[in-house]
């Protein structure tokens, strides 16, 4: 999980370095919109690896409850 962050985290910092060296807001805005892809995705991985690992530490109901929760903020991100 770690190391998907800071895969994240590296790409993010690239992409502002990125953004700096061309010095051009329709650059930067093209490179952030990129970055759009990325942030969602690394989420659902790092969501998805957690959840894999905690399968056969919590009880169901506290599966249930963190399914839920994840849900929720998908949900949330959908709606608004």
């Amino acid at each position: 999980m770690a190391g998907l962050r800071f895969l994240s985290a590296s790409i993010e910092f690239s992409a502002a370095m990125l953004m700096l060296y061309f010095g051009r807001i329709e650059t930067a805005f093209q490179i952030n919109a990129l970055l759009s892809i990325v942030g969602p995705t690394v989420l659902m991985l790092v969501t998805a690896l957690g959840l894999c690992g905690l399968a056969g530490k919590v009880s169901p109901t506290g599966m249930a409850m963190v399914v839920a929760g994840v849900a929720l903020i998908f949900l949330g991100i959908r709606r608004f």
